[in-house]
């Protein structure tokens, strides 16, 4: 294994920690999205919610606030250190949870889950960063792929949790199990975690070089293209993510209290992939399984749609759900190559490129995974037809990014 990068201490977690971790701090967005879905039927009859699609705003709401909050923890964490900006932004995301917890009407509960998205983004931030600060390459690529696939089991009980739940309490435990899982994560790091970022590579306090760094990661043809690719496949979870409830506990499949399982059978596949791409991407490299996964996306996109339109846009429970998974696999394949090659040419603005490109592919995907959830219609087709639409643009992305050429990259990757 490639020795790691100097850091400022040597007070530094073992590498299995490391990884924990880190996928515990971004590990706290995917828990407070997913562990709500199915407090949904309870929310809409406490507040009166009459449109079911306008309970997807619990997802997306979040999303913004997470999106939005990029643009401060990035720079932040490169003037500041990593630690303080990961434990303000805890302290935010712990008065979210509260705000929800005692809100008293459905707006209110979407401006709690802002708070909550704006403080989580923190952890997505900061746990990116001490990754790019400690390792480079196909190292970087494998303990990014480590850790999303720690982070993506989350999803595997999340629902599941939240179902328990609610079997004993009201939805307002669900809030509840939010602030002590960011409790915990707090703790954790305090105790654990070293600062990182070492003090010569510290950014000025200054607006002019926040800017500056903001244009070296706009500007960088490699950086933007896999980010936006990155969006595109991040959409497609939004998607699935905002209209999931609808779809198995609702009116297409009926599962009712079944759904965690079903929710849990796909997030399973995602996880798969991320163990895969840990293994395979130090032989292969990160431009070849990114590649042949957005192609493999593509074909089952339009695999879907043929299910879809061939079942009126209720394909069979089992043929819906493996489609679905394979799905899954891919993007998951993908997003945490496309994510090191996007970080990749900007080491030493980790923080603030970070936040840029979490900024942007958050909010890029948010939007685009409203779009197609808000379009849900009692069938799966506008799903099918939005991850075709998705697959399409990211791969084609990628081709415009790398002139036509793909599987190997214009230049070596770094072993």
């Amino acid at each position: 294994m490639q020795a790691p990068v100097e850091t400022v201490t040597k007070r530094q977690p073992r590498f299995g920690e490391f990884v924990t971790l880190a996928a515990f701090m971004m590990g706290l967005t995917a828990f407070a999205v997913d562990n709500v879905l199915p407090a949904f039927t309870a929310l809409g009859h406490h507040f009166q919610v009459a449109d079911p699609n306008r309970l997807q705003w619990l997802v997306y709401m979040y999303m913004v606030g997470f999106g939005a909050m990029h643009l401060v923890y990035g720079p932040a964490s490169d003037m500041f250190g990593r630690r303080p900006a990961f434990l303000v932004g805890l302290v935010i995301f712990l008065a979210g949870c509260v705000a929800a917890i005692f809100a008293p009407d459905f707006e209110t509960l979407l401006a709690a889950r802002v708070a909550q998205g704006a403080g989580a983004a923190a952890g997505r931030v900061v746990a990116v960063a001490i990754v790019r600060d400690r390792f480079q390459g196909r190292e970087m690529a494998r303990v990014m792929s480590l850790t999303m696939m720690i982070f993506i089991t989350v999803p595997i009980f999340a629902p599941a949790i939240g179902g328990a739940i609610l079997t004993v309490f009201d939805w307002r435990a669900i809030f509840a199990s939010m602030l002590l899982l960011g409790l915990a994560a707090g703790l954790w790091f305090a105790k654990r975690m070293p600062e990182t970022l070492k003090t010569e590579n510290r950014m000025t306090v200054s607006v002019a070089s926040v800017a500056s760094s903001f244009r070296l990661t706009a500007t960088n043809r490699v950086a933007l293209g896999y980010a936006t690719a990155f969006g595109c496949l991040f959409g497609s979870i939004m998607a699935y993510v905002g209209s999931s409830q609808q779809i198995f506990a609702g009116e297409v499949y009926g599962l009712g209290a079944w759904f965690p399982v079903a929710f849990a059978s796909i997030a399973f596949m995602m996880g798969v992939a991320g163990f895969v791409n840990s293994r395979l991407v130090r032989r292969w490299g990160m431009h070849r399984l990114s590649h042949w996964a957005l192609i493999g996306f593509l074909v089952l996109g339009v695999v879907q749609c043929a299910a879809a339109l061939a079942w009126s846009g209720r394909p069979p429970l089992l043929v819906f759900g493996v489609l679905l998974g394979i799905s899954h696999f891919l993007t998951s394949l993908a997003m945490p190559n496309c994510n090191a090659l996007a970080m990749e040419p900007l080491g030493r603005i980790a923080g603030t490129a970070s936040s840029l490109i979490g900024f942007y592919t958050t909010l890029l995907g948010a939007l685009l995974g409203g779009y197609i959830g808000q379009h849900f219609d009692g069938t799966v087709t506008p799903l099918a037809f939005g991850y075709l639409g998705l697959a399409i643009l990211a791969l084609g992305v990628v081709v415009v990014t790398e002139r036509g050429r793909l599987f190997r990259p214009v230049h070596a990757e770094p072993p």
